[in-house]
C-alpha cells in the first residue's frame, strides 16, 4: 500500500501558471535575464534544471526525428544570414504583424491579438495599422553601410532549403527524405508575453521533408499524426492536445496547408508545433534568386522534379514550457501537501538523486561509489542537506523520478533503497544489481 493520495481535482488553471512560473524560479529552471540589473524584457536565462530539461527536450526530439530513422540527417546552419537568402524566401516581403499604437498611453500592440480595448491603459483609440517585419538586422564587418547587412535569422528552416544541394550531394539520399536542425531564431515580436511562450529569442526544432510532388498530401498527414504522437508518449494528455488545420486565410504565403499540434495552455488553445505543406515554393524561390539548380534527378524513371516539402516545426522553448505545465501535480502524502512535477524520465532534469541517510562520515564513501556508479548511465544528483523527508519532497518538485538512499545498513550488505516519485514506494536493490533496475524502470516507462 502507498500513503499517497492524489488532489480530488487537477490543479486549477488559473493558479497553475502562478505555481509553474515560481517554481522555475525558485528552483532554478528559467530565470529572467539581466534580472540585477532589473532585466531585460522577453530574455530569460536557464539555470542548472532548467538547462537539463531543455537539452532532455531537444534530444528527445532529436532521437524521435533522427536517431531512430534512416531517413533524416541534421544540419547546424549559420545564424546570421544575407539578405538576398530572406529576399528569396519572402521573409523581407512578407515575414510582418499588424502594428497599431494606442492614442491614449502610446503602447503597441499586434491588431490581430487585440480583443478591443488596450490591455494597458483600456483606451479603444487605436492608430490605423501598419505592417512590422519581425526580423533582426544586424551589420557584418567594420563599416555599417547597406552592403554590410546581415540578419538574425527568424527561423531555422532557409539553412535547410540553401543546404539542400549540398546535403542531397554528400550524404546520398533521395526523396523522400529529410534535413533536421535545432538551434536559435529571433523575431523582434511586438507583443512578447506568457513567460517563455511568445520571446524574441528562441530554440527551434525543425525539419524539412522532401517528397515527390504527388506525394505532399500523404507525407503530411503521416507527419501530423508522428508529431501529435511524440507529445503523447512523452506524457501529455490528450485531452491538453488537439490538432486544429488552418483556414485559407490564415496560411503562411508559402503553405498549400498547415495544421498546428496545439496544447491547452492556462490562457487557452495555443500553438506547440506546426505542421506544413510549403510545396516547392522555397527551393524554386532560391534556385531564381542563386542560379543553382535545386531539384533531384531519379536515375530510375529518368524523371527530374523540384521536391514538395512537409515541414515539422516546433518551439523547444514554449515545448518545455508545456512539458512543465502538463506535470505540475499536488498530492497528499500522510496528510503533507506534496507539489510534484510527473515528467517523463527522458525530460526530467535528474533522472536519478543519490540520497546519503545522513552527514555522516561514514555514508559518504558508499553514496559517493553508487554516484560514480549511475553517472555515466543518467544525470544525477547527490544531496545531504535537511532531513531526508524534505530531500524527497525537493526531488519531487523538480521531477527526479528515483531517489536512491544509502542509509547504514547499507554498510553492511552494499544494498540502497530505491524510492518511485510518483508512487512513493520504496524497494531494498542490491548495489550489484542496481543499474539494471534503474534501466529497467527507465525502460518500462
Amino acid at each position: 500500500m502507498t500513503d499517497v493520495q492524489r488532489a480530488a481535482e487537477p490543479v486549477a488553471a488559473e493558479g497553475l501558471m502562478e505555481k509553474v512560473v515560481g517554481l522555475a524560479k525558485r528552483r532554478g529552471f528559467i530565470f529572467q535575464s539581466a534580472e540585477i540589473y532589473g532585466g531585460f524584457r522577453s530574455t530569460y536565462d536557464y539555470g542548472p534544471l532548467g538547462v537539463n530539461m531543455l537539452r532532455n527536450v531537444k534530444d528527445a526530439w532529436w532521437r524521435a526525428m533522427v536517431q531512430l530513422r534512416d531517413d533524416v540527417v541534421g544540419i547546424d546552419a549559420a545564424i546570421l544570414g544575407p539578405p538576398a537568402v530572406w529576399a528569396a524566401s519572402g521573409h523581407l516581403a512578407n515575414f510582418t504583424d499588424p502594428l497599431v499604437e494606442c492614442r491614449t498611453c502610446h503602447s503597441r500592440w499586434r491588431e490581430d491579438k487585440l480583443e478591443g480595448a488596450c490591455p494597458n491603459c483600456g483606451g479603444t483609440d487605436f492608430t490605423e495599422a501598419r505592417s512590422f517585419n519581425l526580423m533582426f538586422k544586424t551589420h557584418a564587418g567594420p563599416v555599417e553601410d547597406q552592403a554590410a547587412e546581415a540578419y538574425l535569422r527568424p527561423e531555422t528552416a532557409q539553412g535547410m532549403f540553401v543546404n539542400f544541394l549540398n546535403v542531397l550531394q554528400t550524404t546520398r539520399k533521395k526523396p523522400p527524405f529529410g534535413i533536421a536542425q535545432v538551434g536559435k531564431s529571433f523575431r523582434n515580436e511586438i507583443t512578447p508575453q506568457n513567460f517563455v511562450f511568445r520571446t524574441r529569442e528562441f530554440e527551434q526544432m525543425e525539419m524539412e521533408y522532401f517528397v515527390p510532388p504527388d506525394e505532399g498530401p500523404r507525407w503530411h498527414e503521416y507527419w501530423l499524426a508522428e508529431r501529435y504522437r511524440w507529445y503523447v508518449d512523452l506524457g501529455i494528455p490528450e485531452d491538453k492536445l488537439r490538432l486544429r488545420h488552418h483556414d485559407p486565410d490564415e496560411l503562411s504565403h508559402y503553405s498549400a496547408g498547415t495544421a498546428d499540434v496545439e496544447f491547452l495552455f492556462p490562457w487557452g488553445w495555443d500553438e506547440l508545433e506546426g505542421i506544413a505543406n510549403r510545396t516547392d515554393y522555397d527551393l524554386k524561390a532560391h534556385a531564381a534568386a542563386s542560379g543553382e539548380r535545386l531539384d533531384y534527378f531519379d536515375p530510375t524513371t529518368g524523371e527530374r522534379y523540384t521536391p514538395h516539402v512537409i515541414e515539422p516545426a516546433a518551439g523547444a522553448t514554449r515545448t518545455m514550457m508545456a512539458f512543465l505545465l502538463a506535470a505540475y501535480d499536488e498530492d497528499e502524502i500522510g496528510g503533507e501537501r506534496r507539489a510534484v512535477l510527473r515528467l517523463h524520465p527522458r525530460l526530467a532534469p535528474y533522472q536519478v538523486a543519490v540520497l546519503p541517510l545522513s552527514k555522516k562520515e561514514a555514508l559518504e564513501p558508499l553514496a559517493r561509489e553508487v554516484l560514480h556508479l549511475l553517472q555515466p548511465h543518467f544525470m544525477c544528483d547527490y544531496d545531504v542537506t535537511q532531513s531526508i523527508g524534505r530531500r524527497y519532497r525537493r526531488q519531487d518538485e523538480v521531477g527526479t523520478p528515483w531517489c536512491v538512499t544509502v542509509d547504514f545498513d547499507s554498510l553492511e550488505d552494499r544494498a540502497v533503497t530505491v524510492r518511485d516519485r510518483d508512487t512513493t514506494e520504496q524497494v531494498r536493490v542490491p548495489l550489484d544489481g542496481l543499474l539494471d533496475e534503474l534501466r529497467r524502470r527507465a525502460g518500462d516507462a
